[in-house]
């Protein structure tokens, strides 16, 4: 990976000063001197540093020790608006920052215009101590990122020669021809820093405003994810100064309109919001239910995951089992589990939901090990019932030689019972049980909630038995 940490550096008089990128080559790097010194790896260069220089990025503490540090992501491109990409970074990003106990307090796209950039990314800085630039880094015209943070920061754009040479020993490596256009990557902002990571031909940049700071990467996720990592989520915990951990939780429902479970909730949320931590939010996820988000902020790892135990364990009291999943538990896994415990097998009848069960079974349990196999059937009369989930239901277990067999089926045409009106019937030594669900929603989508309302039914058996 490309190296060119140039900026606080000892003089001879042993006092630190700050040095922008371009002088690097000049006064404190040795700079290139072979092709063998840059290349080492494909895509990969090395810039040396002189043995005598102790060299790092400048750190700019935002506010005390202690403070909160708040970060805000900005994307840079017209295809982020017209939909043509869809901004993955933003949320790994976001993620990130999270994990690393940053707030981040805004996320925003913005096409590629100088003026609109140039007063998102002031307006940013006005909110936020740091901001994450991404996109617009590139060798064509409309790849301005560099130009308006020059602006921002009121300093011409100079061009790095050993970042020229870099880019061009990665042409070199795969026989190509470097052109031109490649060259204003090499054009950084007088006074910043260049990034250590460079897998690709554009180089990331520190560039500090003030007491602030914008850090420009790529808009290519790998080399944006290698610079966060390795440079700018470190060089945040820096500038911070002290430690913070934010951690969530989602606790994942079925059944509960969000409204209904907001008023479930109502008096704890109330709670919350005069204690500030941790904090509760509701996301509706279609077949996943209504999720509820756990977030708390503390100092250290321990205390965040026991705010977190004791706010779920209070949720569980309120919503009982309507709750049936935690973060990446699905209804599919936990029923699954449900039925490992007891040594259970399953099998299923379709007729309504067309192979959507088998297909969400089969991923779960890609060894068949609980799950033994579906009847996919069509032929639905007019006239059905429950009577008639359970006749599905026993078919498929004694097919299939199952402790237990369920199935969802649904009327066509039928005057004496609404669209959407689902009947999921479940049979096992222990007896048979059966029930009516009203689903929403077009045929695939009422195909979709019939799966997770059967896996639902099942569940609740099961807890109950």
């Amino acid at each position: 990976m490309a190296r060119f940490t140039a900026a606080t550096c000892a003089d001879s008089s042993g006092e630190p000063r700050s040095i922008p990128v371009t002088e690097a080559p000049k006064s404190s790097c040795r700079g290139l001197q072979t092709r063998s010194d840059i290349v080492g790896s494909m895509w990969s260069s090395v810039v040396k540093l002189a043995p005598d220089r102790r060299c790092a990025i400048p750190l700019h503490v935002v506010g005390s020790s202690g403070d909160t540090m708040r970060c805000e992501v900005v994307a840079i491109g017209t295809e982020l608006l017209l939909g043509q990409i869809v901004d993955t970074n933003s949320s790994w990003i976001g993620e990130q920052l999270a994990l690393a106990g940053i707030d981040s307090l805004n996320q925003t796209k913005v096409g590629d215009n100088f003026a609109r950039m140039e007063a998102t990314l002031r307006q940013a800085l006005e909110r936020s101590d740091a901001v994450i630039c991404c996109g617009g880094l590139g060798p064509t015209q409309d790849d301005i990122t560099r130009d308006v943070i020059a602006a921002i920061m009121g300093v011409p754009l100079v061009r790095d020669e050993a970042i020229v040479a870099a880019i061009k020993a990665m042409f070199d490596e795969r026989d190509r021809e470097m052109t031109d256009n490649n060259r204003r990557q090499a054009d950084v902002p007088e006074g910043a820093s260049v990034i250590a990571e460079m897998p690709g031909t554009a180089p990331g940049m520190v560039c500090p405003v003030g007491d602030k700071v914008i850090y420009a990467v790529p808009g290519v996720p790998y080399e944006m994810r290698e610079m966060m990592v390795g440079t700018i989520l470190p060089d945040l915990q820096r500038r911070r100064g002290a430690a913070a951990v934010i951690r969530s939780r989602v606790l994942k429902t079925w059944g509960l309109s969000e409204s209904g479970l907001a008023e479930m909730l109502d008096e704890r949320m109330q709670e919350l919001d005069r204690a500030g931590n941790p904090t509760i939010a509701f996301q509706a996820s279609g077949i996943e239910g209504i999720k509820v988000r756990v977030t708390a902020k503390t100092d250290d790892e321990g205390s965040a995951t026991a705010l977190l135990d004791e706010e779920e364990a209070l949720v569980r009291l309120v919503v009982g089992d309507h709750l049936f999943a935690v973060d990446d538990d699905t209804m599919e896994t936990v029923v699954l589990e449900l039925l490992r415990q007891r040594g259970w097998r399953l099998a299923v009848h379709e007729s309504l939901t067309g192979g959507v069960m088998a297909s969400r079974m089969t991923t779960a349990d890609p060894t068949l090990e609980i799950f033994q196999g579906a009847i996919v059937a069509g032929g639905v009369s007019a006239h059905m019932g429950e009577a008639h989930a359970l006749e599905a239901a026993a078919k498929a277990r004694g097919r299939f030689g199952t402790d237990l067999g369920i199935a969802a089926i649904a009327a066509q045409d039928d005057e004496d019972a609404p669209r959407g009106t689902v009947y999921l019937g479940l049979d096992h030594d222990g007896g048979q049980h059966a029930t009516t669900v009203a689903l929403p929603g077009d045929r695939q989508q009422l195909r979709n909630y019939a799966v997770i309302s059967l896996l639902d039914f099942l569940r609740k058996t099961l807890l109950q038995s």
